[in-house]
């Protein structure tokens, strides 16, 4: 078998066969494809699409490219979540602790932020002695005794497709559908669940602009994940705003507690809801959509939730006392007001411009070298349908710095103040097969 004729293969529009697709993936890893080939191959691909068989088979070349974890020694049905990123995304601080507690074991690997987007291990990271860095064997025994364990990504999962991956950003092939989801169903599937939850963004924040491109996405990953004996379904979620209000390491821990408590955000209690559900009934602890929201709305009532994350956050390392002294956390120490210029109801908020204005005050990395500032962030004080009058605070920015110009001036590009504005539908499309 050679490459030069499988590239050829893809470029005229044939369909690759399991093994051309396991011997490109193997080669490129082991180095013996060189990355100018492996470039034309991606590049067909782009250009040439992939069928729902091949898409399977390149996600489980992928995965069996490098280490996958083992989470059979975990008892019940493990339900992993994904997102494709966005800005103030806080749903997995909720969403780990509040379906462990209606007893779905969450064995979830989280990654780190980067560019707008915030990371999970890094909001972590802001409670005091949390550890992160925990054995597979300690991981297995935290689910397996209290349903739930955070850690961060193996170094050894996917190699292909981290190869992949730095190859795509720099040969104009990001964009391809079929590159796309099997980069992210690699991931989830090597890292061991039975059963996938994916949330989908779309909108001015996300990295799929469009609804179209977003259901795309969405449906060949629901496919792809159903075709290698993963139980998945998808949310595609609005993303052209901020979710919640709090944007900032330890500003959205504080923000993920009161939801826990039942006093979050609407929106970003619902997403967690709407998703939690699909977790649920994936995990066979519900039969329908209704029943697992009950039981999650009543987990939350009951302050069980909230005694779940307690735990959670003993069983890490972590201070659990910033749950009810959420002044332990890290804090800023400046608090500087944005007023709005004009009254009249917000009509548009660019949710990637508001998430860079965060960065620029350190609460998220331009390369995977910088440090950042776990107490600096963003308060969002209105949202898109919300009235303002002239001089109401939009945002409250939480430094570290006095001079703030250049995020306040980010900000007021990015918020718009109109006549008249309507909130943005939260769940676009439920994908449940």
């Amino acid at each position: 078998m050679r490459i030069v004729d499988l590239i050829a293969k893809k470029r005229d529009g044939k369909e690759l066969t399991t093994e051309e697709i396991e011997f490109f993936i193997q080669g490129y890893t082991t180095g013996s494809i060189p990355d100018y080939q492996a470039s034309a191959m991606m590049m067909a691909i782009y250009f040439q699409d992939m069928n729902d068989r091949e898409r399977a088979d390149l996600t489980m070349a992928m995965v069996n490219s490098g280490e996958t974890i083992d989470l059979s020694a975990i008892d019940g049905i493990k339900v992993d979540k994904h997102s494709t990123g966005g800005v103030g995304d806080t749903t997995t601080l909720v969403l780990a602790p509040l379906v462990a507690a209606v007893g779905v074991p969450v064995a979830k690997m989280s990654g780190r932020g980067l560019g707008h987007t915030g990371g999970t291990l890094d909001k972590l990271e802001s409670i005091k002695g949390f550890h992160i860095e925990i054995s597979k064997e300690q991981f297995v025994d935290l689910v397996n005794r209290h349903k739930v364990a955070v850690i961060g990504q193996s170094g050894n999962l996917t190699p292909a497709d981290k190869k992949m991956y730095a190859l795509r950003d720099v040969t104009g092939t990001v964009n391809s559908i079929a590159l796309i989801a099997s980069s992210i169903m690699s991931k989830k599937i090597a890292a061991g669940s039975d059963a996938i939850v994916l949330d989908v963004k779309t909108g001015a924040g996300a990295f799929m602009k469009t609804d179209e491109d977003a259901l795309e996405l969405a449906k060949a990953m629901v496919r792809i994940g159903n075709n290698v004996g993963r139980h998945t379904m998808a949310v595609i979620s609005d993303m052209s705003q901020p979710l919640g209000f709090a944007i900032g390491n330890a500003l959205e821990v504080q923000e993920a507690i009161d939801t826990l408590r039942g006093q979050g955000p609407a929106d970003l209690t619902e997403l967690t809801l709407v998703l939690g559900s699909q977790m649920v009934v994936l995990a066979k602890k519900a039969k329908t959509l209704e029943e697992a929201r009950q039981m999650l709305l009543d987990a939350i009532s009951s302050g069980k939730a909230l005694e779940k994350f307690r735990e959670f956050l003993t069983n890490q390392g972590g201070d659990a006392s910033i749950v009810d002294s959420p002044e332990k956390l890290p804090q800023a120490k400046f608090k500087i007001e944005v007023p709005a210029k004009t009254s009249g109801v917000v009509s548009n908020m660019i949710a990637d411009e508001i998430g860079v204005a965060a960065m620029l005050l350190g609460a998220g990395r331009a390369t995977k070298e910088d440090e950042i500032d776990l107490a600096v962030g963003l308060m969002l004080r209105k949202k898109v349908g919300d009235r303002v009058n002239a001089g109401d605070s939009l945002v409250t920015i939480y430094a570290n710095r006095e001079d703030v110009a250049s995020v306040m001036d980010k900000l007021y590009a990015s918020i718009e103040i109109s006549n008249s504005g309507q909130a943005p539908k939260l769940i676009h499309t439920v994908i449940t097969q």
